[in-house]
């Protein structure tokens, strides 16, 4: 026999804890467009779910939720190692 599903039974994702560092620098989405020569779309889908990544959103009632993102540089440096093929 089939369980049906609930709403409270949905399956969440474990929560990855990273620490960042008041003294660190962070990017701007548009700043890391332009090291790394793509779109700043391009950047926000890289970087959204990654851990690290502070994510300052401010949702409004029947509106789009604009969301701002700052990269750490270390998070950059993560990403972009695990993103360069290495011959």
């Amino acid at each position: 026999m089939r369980r049906r599903r609930t709403r409270g039974d949905t399956e969440k994702p474990m929560a990855v804890q990273a620490k960042a560092s008041i003294d660190e620098q962070f990017l701007t989405v548009s700043e890391v467009a332009e090291r790394l020569k793509v779109n700043d779309d391009t950047v926000r889908r890289l970087f959204a779910n990654e851990p690290g990544v502070i994510v300052i959103c401010f949702p409004r009632r029947g509106r789009r939720a604009y969301r701002t993102l700052r990269i750490p540089t270390s998070v950059f440096e993560r990403v972009l190692t695990r993103l360069t093929k290495v011959a």
